[in-house]
């Protein structure tokens, strides 16, 4: 019996899914805070331009948005490579709004140009948690990334969604561009706002289908490293960080798609796509108390899951997760439901989501479980109680 593994990832993922996912071995510990807002949330106040103002109501069509392409992905290269190649501080705060509520993550980050990330995110409004994590990416080679714009994730979105330019607009007191991501159904997805100057991400929506927001992202009280700062000079500003934050497990650097699906033939589950158009697209691997542990990211460019495979069972209980139902299936959950466990065919699995509940649920779904033991095999096993159901968390 043991814990299910949760840590903090790096590879390019959202920050809410980095954030969420805490510690090696320690669960209830995601830093994730359920607060009271239960609203559509609110939508941007920027100017974007008439096809972006006219999108907002609904759909555009897709004639107008095609020439606009070409740039909004130049855009958006440029915005990944500007969170790698430019020093910076500010705070992010992530939004999420459900029918049950909502949910805020606040994060402070540091950057140094082409080298450290430190992130320090504690719940906004929760009890259960005040907890602080470090991630780093000491290289540079697989950077965190603002606000979920990351190389992989813009290729990823590129693929699944239509970008187009939306004109220019404002955010935290800066000049920004405004880039759309749209559905093939001609519904808006997300609308980015990039920093004028530095292409810096400042501000994400994110709308469901009916073009109501159910995610608000934005990068506040940002400021650069002014020229001619030394690296030591500006990997100074971030050192305060470190004192106090968890450390991290000792995981691999991420796998190419190649290494993660050899696995399988190490009885790996390695899926290559999962529910809601979701690739794999990064993965590692550490060794814990426990044996080894395998996190899988999932993404369409805008969603993200996080899929933590360790092989074993899970307790009948564990602190701080309840017991829900989700996608047809009984698994624990943290209090925001953002993280679930659950045990199958000889595996534990912890899925971390900042995704559509619709998504979580068909994921959850698709992926094994542990049942109830039929009557025939139950027989077979000498069980004579008719009645009596295995409990699939032993």
């Amino acid at each position: 019996m043991f814990s299910p593994v949760i840590r903090s990832a790096r590879n390019g993922r959202s920050p809410l899914v980095m954030a969420a996912a805490l510690a090696v071995a320690v669960p209830g510990l995601l830093v994730s805070a359920c607060s009271s807002q239960s609203s559509a949330g609110p939508a941007g106040g920027d100017a974007v331009s008439a096809a972006g103002r006219a999108a907002a109501a609904g759909k555009a069509p897709v004639a107008v948005r095609r020439p606009t392409t070409v740039r909004a992905v130049r855009l958006l290269t440029q915005a990944a490579q500007a969170a790698i190649v430019t020093s910076y501080q500010g705070k992010e705060i992530l939004t999420r709004w459900s029918q049950g509520g909502g949910s805020v993550l606040v994060s402070s980050i540091w950057h140094v140009s082409g080298g450290q990330t430190v992130t320090q995110t504690t719940a906004d409004g929760a009890s259960f948690s005040s907890q602080l994590y470090l991630s780093s990416d000491t290289d540079g080679q697989s950077p965190e990334g603002v606000l979920g714009v990351t190389a992989p994730l813009v290729q990823l979105l590129e693929s699944h969604y239509v970008v187009a330019y939306a004109g220019t607009g404002s955010a935290d007191n800066r000049t920004a561009q405004v880039v759309e991501a749209w559905r093939a159904d001609g519904s808006i997805a997300a609308r980015f706002w990039l920093d004028d100057a530095t292409k810096l991400p400042l501000e994400r929506e994110v709308f469901d289908t009916a073009a109501h927001v159910i995610g608000q992202d934005v990068f506040i009280d940002v400021s650069f490293a002014t020229p001619g700062t030394s690296p030591q000079q500006s990997a100074a500003a971030s050192a305060a960080a470190r004192v106090s934050a968890a450390p991290q497990g000792p995981w691999t650097d991420p796998f190419s798609r190649r290494q993660l699906l050899a696995l399988r033939s190490h009885g790996w589950l390695v899926p290559d796509e999962l529910p809601g158009s979701l690739s794999l697209f990064t993965g590692a691997e550490t060794l814990a108390d426990t044996g080894a542990v395998l996190d899988l990211g999932y993404s369409d460019g805008l969603s993200m899951v996080s899929v933590f495979e360790q092989r074993g069972k899970l307790p009948a209980t564990l602190a701080g997760w309840r017991k829900t139902k989700t996608g047809g299936h009984v698994v624990f959950a943290l209090p925001d439901q953002r993280a679930l466990t659950w045990a199958g065919h000889g595996m534990v699995f912890t899925m971390v989501a900042d995704a559509p509940s619709q998504t979580v649920d068909a994921v959850v779904a698709a992926l094994p479980h542990d049942g109830p033991t039929g009557f025939w095999k139950r027989m077979s096993h000498g069980l004579v109680r008719v009645a009596s159901w295995v409990n699939p968390f032993h």
